[in-house]
């Protein structure tokens, strides 16, 4: 007889499309608890410029139980190969004690990592390479993953040096980061994304990074680099962290980064989509009902 996997629910969308939300709503109804798969949230302190929406999860005995935020400090380095690991403990750990896991996010890598038990090559940090890279400019590292993988250098977010600087580590070291393989899967998954046009996607970015200035992420980014966080690691962690630090160095006039920084999350939910619409197994929804039926329908089977 066939062994019944362990089921698993994915709420998954592009940046500011309202997933954290959704979620908690559904975690609510349905006896859950919410795993994160996003690869900034886990850093301790990096709170507004992340979106943890740590409100929308309640207080109390009504508070909605989370995992893998706040679980790191920002000087330290986080995989995809760590994500798997811890995500796949917290998983099993609500399963067993007879509640629903349900994954939020939008690090499409993380999130195959689940659903399609997706394995990355190996390779252990290489300190000679990590060294070289210090020394290489974001265009020659470019150039140099063209030659060597092409097909991760077509998909990779090219603003993103950790994620190119570990694609070209495995690189260096006789393999292509894109040679990774799906196995047998792992969990019986149901994924349900959030979409809208991009003009409406668009409108509400600019919102959210309007606010987020208003709630202080500008002395959130301060603070951190008074912790000892430096420029350089700032701006590894990309988009509000590295537009906000380039302005606090003074390379942008106040408006001119809000302008930059809009832009580029823009680009960074329209890359998001395109890898999110390659899975076809994927359930877009346009409201929370929607989702509760698709749901109910999956817990019954």
């Amino acid at each position: 007889m066939k062994k019944k996997l362990p089921k698993l629910i994915i709420i998954l969308g592009p940046t500011a499309s309202g997933k954290t939300k959704l979620a908690v709503a559904l975690a609510r109804k349905f006896n859950g608890e919410i795993v994160s798969a996003d690869s900034r949230q886990v850093y301790i302190g990096m709170d507004i410029g992340t979106g943890k929406d740590l409100k929308e999860y309640g207080k109390g005995e009504k508070r909605i139980p989370y995992h893998l935020i706040d679980i790191i400090l920002p000087k330290t380095e986080f995989n995809v190969f760590k994500f798997k690991k811890k995500a796949t403990v917290a998983i099993n750990n609500i399963t067993a004690r007879g509640k629903t896991p349900l994954v939020v996010g939008g690090t499409g890598l993380y999130i195959s990592a689940l659903v399609d038990n997706y394995q990355l090559p190996l390779g252990k940090p290489d300190k000679k390479i990590r060294q070289k890279l210090k020394k290489m400019k974001i265009a020659d590292k470019l150039e140099a993953l063209k030659k060597l993988d092409m097909m991760t250098y077509e998909k990779i977010d090219k603003n993103n040096l950790r994620r190119i600087d570990r694609a070209l580590e495995v690189c260096f070291n006789g393999q292509k980061f894109s040679s990774g393989s799906k196995k047998k899967p792992i969990y019986n998954t149901l994924q349900i994304g959030l979409k809208f046009p991009k003009n409406v996607m668009n409108k509400k970015i600019d919102k959210r990074v309007d606010d987020r200035l208003l709630e202080g992420m500008i002395g959130e980014i301060k603070k951190l680099h008074a912790q000892k966080i430096s420029w350089r690691r700032m701006e590894s962690f990309g988009l509000e962290y590295r537009f906000i630090s380039r302005y606090l160095r003074g390379k942008y006039k106040n408006q001119e980064m809000i302008n930059l920084l809009k832009t580029a999350i823009h680009q960074f939910a329209k890359r998001q989509m395109t890898w999110f619409k390659r899975d076809t197994k994927i359930h877009w929804i346009k409201n929370k009902s929607q989702a509760e039926k698709l749901i109910k329908k999956f817990l019954k089977k």
